[in-house]
């Protein structure tokens, strides 16, 4: 199974004391003023816009372009608990700082004074002296309210539904695991016979009193017998040929098919035939444990009487035969049985049609001895595999031996003895009632398994295989693509770039800005904006750094570094979209690159990744190529491979289909007119890279995938880290899908494509996922293991030559390969479970806080030209021999 691969959102995005409303608050539980739009100082709107987001001719509120002729949410969108995430005023909103501040500086954002009596909002009281309360006792008081508010219940009757799952597998594994003719439990050595008085007697023996007593057959008497049933394709046949000749049989069947068959029970009862037990399971009742043997025997009782509203005094033990055939352990065990009340039943003549002989043959020895006009027990099987040679043979002994003056009756008349059927009582009824339910339940979800494994494996060997082919076709492509001559390094030196809106008598390079927001990233901030300084763009080139708020020692790090280039906003904390929109607006470039706070990008990186926004005009965004840096342990490395063989396989599939989900947080460039009209990033879905790449495909933009534009980010390194990450990234995926369904219907591809997409391989394969495993784990236990072990062995090494493949695309080391097998194991069970919590969230309309990842510095020590030791597993770039044009 292909496990759920979430779009990669900022690993470390910046986080909120969010209230239980969903809105992000600064300290003090208000926002703080946003700077103003560079077209619009005061703050009023864009000349032809509505406040809010909405683009010139749009609606109020509107995050789509009126062009485009639809509105930026679905109806009901802002009633629905699942969206209630506050939006952010637009664009804009600036600090009374008397002018923009020089290059290089820092700006203060002071909270709006009239915040909280703006419409819609809520004075908070605060205690008198202190502010609103300390940071620490307010997150404290949040966490403990998140963590109230937050689904759990579902987890306990996710619980009881495993068990029932489980338990009704089991039930049909019991059931099933045996059933059928199938060669007998020898025990070592040969076992003694049975006592004499019963292998020379008749094929029923009466065992009531302690003494055994043999009954034969009376002459001119047939009583055909029929094991291993009832089965609903063979049964119905030889009753219908019973019922066309007026004879009867007796029918010793599994307790398992009667529970799974209670119609055909009642018509084989209806027709006057009569049914004995042949134990549950078909169990070897000589080898068996005295207390299987009761047991079986019990559960056979109890679905008779839930199918029936009967017992039976009746049995035939599985594997028995002739009487000189019982030896002394089947004598054992029928001695036992019939200090219950049970008749054995043995045979005369046994024609052994479960091995296929011909219909000649089983004719031949049915009527074996004929001549002498006497009376048989004749043993035939209705169940247990093609049994179309015995519908054929019964129908000739009954001609032919009724033509000849014999009669065709059950065991119990042809012995004289009382009818083998009693009624249960009411009891005994409603007990049966429930196995058979069960029973029938457990076949029929062992069914509907069957068919959802099979589905599931070939979509996921699909999806596998068009993964391949596109990732052949994108690489193909990118190989002929050159990067453009303005962006080539003899365009000049990085130390000739002019400032952003300097003067400059010669072309260059389109200006860029980098806009990092950061919360609480001390970890990791210095290394990420050194390596942002220390790229070859040849254009105009400059850094915003907004700290959202942190408590940290992130700004005091950025202004210690006292690096040219590079600008300082501090805010009141409001969440990462805020962040980057406050970036935004404070930004010059034409082009404007997104990174997260503990992400290092390669001196080429920006080249690379604004190059399809110099040479295509139709290109909104691009996406980098994301890596995991700290790769050291098995979660450090599952993350690696799914960062290469599940987020950029996927994308190179996005690229060439245009349907582009997500620009990861962690990289991402963006035309500043693509961003303006869509109105910004959108700030009431979690998963605001996905929320805006997919308001971009629906602007008409292309997003494509730069696979050369590398950046090393920081992955959870542990799993309830990870847990939170990726909780955040599913649930806001899941809220971005739902806010932009009306894609599904408007032109273009990236609804029909993209959407349906996501539904099929990250939201509802996921969620059956489990239980997949799960049928997977019971046909090894109970079923046939070579087809499931074959199947998992075929798809891991499918799975593991697509890793090789996708890893030497992206010029990494195979090494990592061998954890992979571990990752179906673990690993892919945790993000089914995040799936599972994501949807019952949503669906429960549950607001979910940010949630933070704590930062170790992977980059403050690493390799990666940031000073320290040589990283033991280095990624792409000149060492891992990735080839760039």
């Amino acid at each position: 199974m292909d496990p759920f691969e979430p779009p990669p959102s900022s690993a470390d995005a910046p986080g909120s004391t969010d209230d239980r409303a969903g809105r992000r608050r600064g300290p003090t539980g208000a926002r703080g003023r946003r700077r103003a739009h560079p077209a619009d100082p005061a703050g009023q709107g864009l000349p032809g816009r509505q406040p809010g987001y909405g683009p010139p001719g749009g609606p109020a509120g509107s995050d789509r372009p009126a062009r485009h002729g639809r509105p930026g949410a679905q109806p009901g969108y802002d009633q629905h608990p699942f969206f209630d995430q506050q939006p952010s005023p637009e664009l804009g909103g600036a600090p009374e700082l008397g002018g923009a501040p020089e290059f290089g500086g820092a700006l203060e954002y002071a909270p709006h004074p009239g915040y909280a009596q703006m419409p819609g909002r809520t004075p908070q009281a605060q205690p008198s002296g202190q502010g609103g309360g300390s940071r620490k006792k307010r997150r404290r008081r949040g966490s403990a309210a998140e963590r109230a508010r937050e689904p759990r219940g579902h987890w306990v009757l996710m619980a009881l539904g495993s068990l029932a799952l489980i338990t009704l597998l089991l039930l049909d594994g019991f059931a099933n695991g045996a059933v059928g003719e199938s060669p007998k439990h020898e025990p070592k050595g040969e076992p003694a016979p049975a006592p004499a008085a019963v292998t020379s007697g008749g094929p029923v023996v009466n065992m009531a009193g302690g003494t055994p007593h043999s009954l034969r057959t009376p002459p001119k008497t047939i009583a055909l017998t029929f094991d291993d049933g009832p089965d609903p394709k063979w049964t119905p046949r030889l009753l219908d040929v019973l019922k066309r000749h007026n004879a009867k049989a007796t029918f010793f069947s599994i307790g398992a098919h009667i529970a799974q068959q209670p119609a055909l029970t009642k018509r084989m009862l209806a027709e006057g035939n009569e049914i004995g037990s042949h134990t549950y399971t078909h169990v070897d009742m000589a080898t068996a444990p005295a207390w299987r043997n009761k047991l079986e025997l019990d559960l056979t009782q109890r679905a008779l009487a839930g199918a029936a509203g009967k017992h039976t005094r009746l049995l035939r033990m599985p594997y028995s035969s002739v009487p000189d055939g019982l030896t002394n352990p089947e004598w054992l065990a029928a001695e036992r049985a019939g200090r219950d009340g049970y008749l054995l039943v043995l045979t005369d003549r046994d024609t052994e049609d479960w091995q296929k002989p011909g219909v000649d043959k089983i004719v031949q020895s049915a009527l074996a001895a004929e001549k002498n006009g006497q009376g048989a027990i004749v043993m035939l099987h209705d169940a247990g595999g093609d049994r179309t040679e015995t519908i054929a043979a019964v129908e000739q002994v009954i001609v032919k031996l009724q033509a000849r003056g014999y009669q065709f009756t059950t065991v119990t008349q042809a012995m004289g003895l009382p009818p083998a059927e009693v009624p249960a009582t009411a009891s005994e009824k409603a007990i049966g009632w429930t196995l058979v339910t069960a029973q029938r339940a457990a076949s029929s979800l062992t069914g509907w398994m069957r068919i959802l494994f099979v589905i599931a494996g070939v979509l996921a060997a699909l999806r596998l295989a068009v993964l391949l082919v596109f990732a052949h076709v994108h690489r193909q492509r990118a190989r002929r693509t050159q990067l453009p001559e303005v962006l080539r390094l003899s365009n000049g030196p990085p130390s000739a770039r002019e400032a952003i809106g300097a003067p400059s008598g010669r072309a260059v390079a389109p200006s860029v800005t980098v806009i990092v927001p950061a919360y609480n990233e001390e970890a990791g901030i210095a290394a990420t904006v050194r390596s942002l300084l220390d790229t070859d763009y040849p254009g105009p080139f400059e850094v915003i750094v907004v700290d959202d708020g942190s408590s940290d020692r992130t700004s005091e790090i950025v202004e210690g570094l006292a690096l040219p280039g590079v600008q300082l906003i501090r805010k009141p904390n409001g969440g990462k979209p805020d962040a980057l929109n406050v970036g935004i607006a404070a930004s010059h470039g034409e082009f404007l690159v997104l990174v997260d706070g503990d992400t290092v990008f390669q001196r080429d990186t920006i080249r690379h990744l604004v190059a399809p926004l110099v040479t295509d005009p139709s290109v909104g965004a691009v996406s980098g190529n994301t890596k995991v840096a700290n790769r050291k342990g098995l979660l450090g490395k599952w993350q690696h491979l799914e960062y290469v063989i599940g987020f950029n396989l996927d994308r190179r599939m996005f690229d060439l289909a245009r349907c582009m989900p997500t620009i990861p947080g962690a990289i991402g460039a963006f035309r500043r007119r693509t961003l303006v009209s869509v109105g910004g990033v959108p700030t009431d879905t979690l998963a605001e890279d996905t929320d805006l790449t997919m308001a971009i495909n629906r602007g008409g933009w292309r997003v494509v995938y730069s696979e050369h534009a590398l950046a090393w980010t920081e992955a959870p390194n542990s799993l309830r880290q990870l847990w939170r990450q990726r909780y955040r990234w599913c649930y806001g995926t899941l809220q971005a899908m739902w806010k932009h369904r009306g894609a599904l219907v408007e032109r273009g591809p990236f609804g029909r494509r993209c959407l349906l997409y996501l539904t099929a391989f990250q939201v509802v394969l996921p969620l059956f996922a489990p239980a997949v495993d799960l049928f997977a784990v019971f046909g090894l236990a109970f079923m046939d293991p070579v087809a499931p072990i074959t199947m998992w062995a075929l798809f891991a090494l499918a799975q593991v030559a697509a890793g090789g493949y996708a890893l030497w695309l992206d010029g990494e080391k195979l090494r990592p390969l061998w954890t992979m097998p571990l990752q179906q194991i673990v690993y892919r069970q945790l993000l089914y479970l995040v799936v599972v919590q994501s949807v019952v969230t949503a669906l429960l309309g549950t607001r979910l806080r940010w949630h933070t990842i704590r930062r170790t510095g992977t980059f403050s020590d690493s390799g990666l030209g940031l000073g320290g030791g040589p990283d033991p597993d280095p990624g792409p770039g000149p060492r891992a021999g990735i080839a760039a044009p």
